[in-house]
C-alpha cells in the first residue's frame, strides 16, 4: 500500500467503524457492496456511498407498526395504546434527546404499560402476552423460557401434605433407593418429616427382604424380621431404628460376600460314630435340624444347635446314598436301587419306587417334579402328584459314566459324572462343560449363580466353588470359572449343601463339616469385598 493510500485509509477509520456498526445492526445493507470491493480505494468509495444511504431503522419500525396494526384491530383501546407505545419506541430524528432524558421516558412508558396491564383480566393479560411474544425473536424466547422455568417448579412433596395428601407424598418417596432417600431427607424439614412419619426406611428394608434371599436370611438370623411387615409384634420401633439398621445390614452383606470370596469361615465338626461301617453319604439341613444318610443303611436326624441325634430311620437294605426333604416328606435313594418316600414327622415309609438297575446315586424334587440319577448312566424324570402318587415321565441317557449327581431349576440342568466333568444344559441344548477336578465328582449343588462340587482329587479331598454366571459366557477363560477351592476333609467328599451363609459337607472320613461364612473372626485376616453384589449407602 502506498503512502497516500495509507493516509486515505487512516483518515477513513471512523467511517469504517460506522459502517461495521451499521452492517451488524441493519440487515438491509447489501453484502455485495462491501464484499465485492477489490481494493482499499474501492472500499473507501463504497463507504462514502453508504453514508448517503438513509437510516432504514425508522422505516423498518414503521413497517412493523403497520403490520402490527392489522393484528390489534380486535384488541381493546387500552391494549392498542400499550402496543403503540411498545411498537413506536425511540425513533431516530434529527434532534436527539440526551441519554438520561431518553431513559426517563422509557421508565415512564414502562410504568404506564404495567399500570394498564394490571387493570386487565387474567384472560386479557394472557392474550396480550401471547401476542407480544409472537413479535419476539428466538433469542428472546430463550431468555423468557429461562426466566419462567424456575417459576413453574413446585415442591410437590411439601404441597401434598398441606392438602391432606400425606399418603401420596409417602408413596412417591417410597420408590427411592437408600442413597436417594438419604438425599431426600436433607432437602428440608418437611421432606424429613414425610419420610420419618411414613416409615420409609422400614418399607425399604421390607422391600429388600421380600425380593432378596440374602436379606431374608439375615432378618431371620439376626431376629429383626419381627419388626417388619404387619402384625408381627406390638412394638414398632421409630423410623430412626430402621435408618440405623440399614447400614448394618449392608455391612453384614459385604462381610459375608468377602468371606465367601476370601475363604474365611468358622468350622464345626460332628462325629457320627457309626456302629457297623463308617461314612456319611448325604445330608440336608435347615435352621433346626440336619438329616443325614449313612453307609450303615440308616437315616439320622440331628439337632442343628446341640448337634445331638434326635431320630434314626431304618428300612433300606443298602447304603443311603442320597436324600432330600421338605415340610412333608423325606425322599431317599439307596445302593439297593430303590427310592423311598418317608413321612418327615413320624418316620413312616409312604412309597417305594423301583426303576433303576443299579444304585440310585442322587435325586432332587421341586414343584411336583423329581429327577433321579443312577450308576446305570441314566437320569429319570418323575411326576410327583402326591407322596403316594409318583409316576415316571421320561428317561435321559447320554453320559459316558455313572451320573453321580444332578441339580436343576427352571432354566438349567447341572449334572456331574464319573467322567470328571460338570455339564450345564438348558431345557433344549448343551451349554458348557466345567473342567477342574482330577477324579470323579461325587456331589454338586446348583443355586443362583454358583455351583459347588466335591470330589477326591488324588490325595487331596477338594470342594470347588464355580461361577456359573461366568460359565454361561463362552468368552470367559476356563481358568476364571473356579472361584475357590476348600481343602479340609481327609476322606472322599460324598455330599454337600450350601446357601448364602454356609456350606455343609459330609465325607468318608465320618465327619460333617460346617463352613460358616457369616460368623467369622477377622483377627489377623485382611478384609476384602466381593464384586458380585453392590449396595450404596450414604450416612447423614
Amino acid at each position: 500500500m502506498c503512502h497516500s493510500c495509507f493516509l486515505s485509509f487512516h483518515s477513513s477509520l471512523p467511517l469504517l467503524s460506522s459502517f461495521l456498526s451499521l452492517s451488524l445492526t441493519q440487515s438491509s445493507v447489501p453484502r455485495s457492496l462491501w464484499l465485492g470491493c477489490s481494493s482499499v480505494a474501492e472500499s473507501l468509495c463504497a463507504l462514502r456511498c453508504l453514508q448517503s444511504i438513509p437510516s432504514t431503522r425508522a422505516h423498518n419500525q414503521n413497517t412493523s407498526v403497520m403490520e402490527s396494526q392489522n393484528h390489534v384491530d380486535d384488541l381493546s383501546p387500552k391494549k392498542t395504546t400499550v402496543l403503540t407505545k411498545l411498537s413506536n419506541g425511540p425513533v431516530m430524528t434529527g434532534s436527539r434527546k440526551r441519554p438520561s432524558e431518553g431513559n426517563c421516558d422509557k421508565e415512564k412508558e414502562k410504568e404506564q404499560c404495567i399500570a394498564l396491564f394490571d387493570q386487565w383480566s387474567e384472560t386479557d393479560q394472557v392474550e396480550f402476552v401471547e401476542h407480544l411474544i409472537s413479535h419476539m425473536c428466538h433469542y428472546q424466547h430463550g431468555h423468557i423460557n429461562s426466566y419462567l422455568k424456575p417459576m413453574l417448579q413446585r415442591d410437590f412433596i411439601t404441597a401434598l401434605p398441606a392438602q391432606g395428601l400425606d399418603h401420596i407424598a409417602e408413596s412417591i418417596l417410597s420408590f427411592l433407593d437408600a442413597q436417594s432417600l438419604c438425599s431426600a431427607e436433607l432437602v428440608c424439614k418437611e421432606w424429613q418429616r414425610v419420610i420419618s412419619e411414613g416409615m420409609l426406611w422400614k418399607k425399604l428394608i421390607e422391600r429388600m427382604v421380600r425380593t432378596d434371599p440374602l436379606w431374608k436370611g439375615l432378618s431371620e438370623r439376626h431376629q429383626w424380621e419381627k419388626y417388619l411387615f404387619k402384625n408381627r409384634t406390638t412394638e414398632v420401633p421409630p423410623n430412626s431404628y430402621y435408618h440405623s439398621l440399614y447400614p448394618k445390614i449392608i455391612q453384614d452383606i459385604e462381610t459375608i460376600e468377602a468371606n465367601w470370596r476370601c475363604g474365611r469361615h468358622n468350622l464345626q465338626r460332628i462325629q457320627c460314630r457309626s456302629e457297623n461301617s463308617k461314612g456319611v453319604y448325604c445330608l440336608q439341613y435347615d435352621d433346626d435340624k440336619i438329616i443325614s444318610g449313612l453307609r450303615d443303611n440308616s437315616i439320622k436326624i440331628w439337632d442343628k444347635q446341640s448337634l445331638e441325634c434326635l431320630k434314626i430311620l431304618t428300612g433300606h437294605t443298602g447304603s443311603v446314598l442320597c436324600l432330600q426333604y421338605d415340610e412333608r416328606v423325606i425322599v431317599t435313594g439307596s445302593s439297593d436301587s430303590t427310592v423311598r418316600v418317608w413321612d418327615v414327622t413320624s418316620g413312616e415309609v409312604l412309597n417305594t419306587l423301583i426303576h433303576h438297575n443299579e444304585a440310585v446315586l442322587h435325586l432332587r424334587f421341586c414343584n411336583g417334579l423329581m429327577v433321579t440319577c443312577s450308576k446305570d448312566r441314566s437320569i429319570a424324570v418323575w411326576d410327583m402328584a402326591s407322596p403316594t402318587d409318583i409316576s415316571l415321565r421320561r428317561v435321559l441317557v447320554g453320559h459316558r459314566a455313572a451320573v453321580n449327581v444332578v441339580d436343576f431349576d427352571d432354566k438349567y440342568i447341572v449334572s456331574a459324572s464319573g467322567d470328571r466333568t460338570i455339564k450345564v444344559t438348558s431345557t433344549c441344548e448343551f451349554v458348557r462343560t466345567l473342567n477342574g477336578h482330577k477324579r470323579g465328582i461325587a456331589c454338586l449343588q446348583y443355586r443362583d449363580r454358583l455351583v459347588v462340587s466335591g470330589s477326591s482329587d488324588n490325595t487331596i479331598r477338594k470342594i470347588k466353588v464355580w461361577d456359573l454366571q461366568a460359565a454361561l459366557d463362552p468368552r470367559a477363560p476356563a481358568s476364571t470359572l473356579c472361584l475357590r477351592t476348600l481343602v479340609e476333609h481327609s476322606g472322599r467328599v460324598f455330599r454337600l449343601q450350601f446357601d448364602e451363609f454356609q456350606i455343609i459337607s459330609s465325607s468318608h472320613d465320618d465327619t460333617i463339616l460346617i463352613w460358616d461364612f457369616l460368623n467369622v473372626s477377622t483377627n489377623g485376616q485382611s478384609e476384602g469385598r466381593s464384586p458380585s453384589r453392590t449396595y450404596t449407602y450414604i450416612s447423614r
